[in-house]
């Protein structure tokens, strides 16, 4: 999947751009974090992975 496509998903969801980290851009909603890596294309299954967690999938 393509980092953009996950971040779209992730900010139609309510997450918000916080900061960058060292490999990572972090997005918040209240008390939720998700460290998403900073590379164009991100493995399936890790974004699979964060999409289910926070109940966007």
């Amino acid at each position: 999947m393509k980092q953009r496509d996950l971040i779209k998903r992730l900010e139609a969801g309510g997450f918000v751009f916080e900061r960058h980290g060292g490999n990572h851009d972090v997005y918040v909603r209240g008390s939720e974090r998700e460290e998403i890596p900073r590379h164009k294309e991100i493995n399936e299954k890790l974004a699979k992975a964060i999409l289910r967690r926070r109940g966007l999938l």
